[in-house]
């Protein structure tokens, strides 16, 4: 990337933060322009600052705000900026809730500081990065549902559905232009109308849309 990805990190444990800032300040492309200890001093900045990050790494236990309902205001506000969970958790209820909420990732603590760099840059050039875990929760909660959604026959044209499965496949624009033979201009076009006809406010939303339509189907 020409410019570093701009992160803020919100976590209330100060050792483990700091731990974080010293891996991630060691990569040229990334950048940390703020770190927090709570929700309520997270949303302050980003209302107050012409700054705006790309990526917000967040904990969900921390006090005054929780990293739960601070991304419902963020995904709600600020739905350009993309949320990593990163946080002790791992049950499905926790993962399904951050998830819902906008989350474009979702990582446990012990996670390697390899994949965590990983999912920084895939986050950044690709708006997601979904675990298989994480993707198999997902599909795990429509096939406990009775009641399946059932889409409209033409509701998506062929060429949307094309596109919105090899967004699941975390191909980037220039990858699904290049596939299906389009430019990248129009790609973006298909995707825009993807993100209007599904009410999806970002690629993330896509994904899990995707999925529990049946339009993305997982491997076992």
């Amino acid at each position: 990337m020409d410019t570093p990805v701009k992160i803020v990190l919100a976590d209330d444990e100060i050792l483990f933060r700091k731990g974080i800032i010293f891996l991630l300040e060691r990569e040229p492309n990334l950048e940390v322009i703020l770190e927090v200890s709570d929700g309520v001093e997270l949303i302050s900045f980003l209302e107050k600052s012409q700054d705006q990050p790309d990526i917000i790494i967040i904990d969900l236990k921390m006090p005054v705000l929780n990293g739960v309902e601070a991304t419902k205001i963020i995904h709600k506000k600020f739905p350009e900026v993309k949320i990593i969970a990163l946080t002790s958790y791992d049950t499905k209820s926790f993962v399904i809730n951050m998830i819902q909420v906008g989350a474009a990732s979702y990582l446990r603590k012990n996670t390697t500081p390899k994949d965590l760099i990983y999912t920084i840059n895939e986050v950044a050039t690709k708006g997601f990065c979904y675990s298989d875990y994480v993707l198999k929760i997902i599909q795990g909660t429509v096939s406990n549902k009775n009641n399946k959604c059932n889409l409209d026959a033409g509701f998506l044209s062929t060429r949307e559905i094309e596109v919105l499965r090899l967004i699941c496949l975390q191909k980037s624009t220039a990858e699904i232009a290049e596939e299906l033979f389009i430019s990248p201009r129009t790609v973006e076009g298909h995707r825009n109308n993807l993100l209007l006809k599904t009410e999806s406010r970002n690629t993330a939303g896509l994904v899990v849309y995707a999925i529990q339509n049946e339009i993305a189907v997982l491997s076992n």
